[in-house]
């Protein structure tokens, strides 16, 4: 495989950068991303992952764009209120690079259909909004040895990873979060409140991280992180980083 000439001059500024070179970006290129929510992480994350040139973008979400959504979802435009966020982001990566394969899925997931909705993946990026679907989504890549990074923001904080818990010794986000949170319900930004920047913020840090774990083996940028919950924080501004040890208990990823 290698790439055309348009191709080499859209991603000049990552083939001359010694961690990602010709090697790097052809991985990219052959990747099949998953995106799990289209919101506030999905969004940002969407731009940097097309922009990077991942030839494959699944984009599940059953919501459609609210007025509300605009402050930080800088995908959708006001005339976009009211239509199927999928779709709407689909045709945003259709208009921005038509060399893509985006495929919109308008489907909430859940623990029943999971499994087929991220088969073939090689990564998911999980941004959605309640704990229920992320446990499901986590031990759906588990159980088909995919990556997984996982991203959360609220107010002025975030919170991105990635997991491996299909490989000995590493923990997956239920190691994370444990089994007390698999019921539907968590706080919402509509009650809390959401840093537009933030939410940028932690999206494209997200999408930085799941382009780590896809070099990893084709080039120096490379480093999964595995199990490295970074913690960023608006306010002071600042970030720390705390490792998730695998839990010998955990129903998911007992290997």
């Amino acid at each position: 495989m290698s790439l055309a000439p348009d191709r080499l001059d859209r991603f000049a500024r990552h083939i001359v950068l010694p961690e990602i070179g010709g090697t790097g970006q052809l991985a990219l290129a052959d990747a099949h991303v998953v995106l799990v929510g289209i919101g506030g992480i999905g969004a940002p994350a969407l731009q940097y992952l097309a922009g990077a040139g991942i030839g494959t973008l699944t984009l599940i979400d059953d919501d459609r764009v609210d007025a509300s959504n605009l402050q930080r979802q800088t995908i959708y435009a006001e005339a976009d209120t009211g239509q199927p966020k999928a779709e709407r982001a689909a045709d945003w990566v259709r208009a921005f690079d038509p060399a893509l394969d985006v495929r919109p899925v308008r489907q909430r997931i859940a623990a029943d259909n999971a499994a087929g909705l991220i088969a073939g993946a090689t990564l998911v990026l999980d941004g959605c909004d309640n704990f229920a679907t992320r446990l499901a989504v986590s031990d759906a890549c588990v159980a088909q040895a995919i990556p997984l990074v996982s991203a959360a923001v609220g107010r002025f904080q975030g919170q991105v990873a990635a997991f491996a818990g299909h490989r000995p010794g590493h923990s997956c986000y239920r190691c994370y979060v444990g089994d007390a949170f698999d019921a539907d319900d968590c706080d919402t930004c509509a009650e809390d409140g959401m840093l537009g920047a933030m939410a940028g913020w932690a999206g494209t840090f997200a999408a930085l991280q799941a382009i780590r774990v896809l070099l990893d083996g084709h080039s120096a940028l490379g480093d999964p992180q595995w199990g490295k919950l970074h913690l960023l924080d608006g306010l002071k501004p600042g970030m720390r980083t705390l490792s998730i040890a695998k839990d010998p208990k955990c129903k998911a990823c007992m290997v």
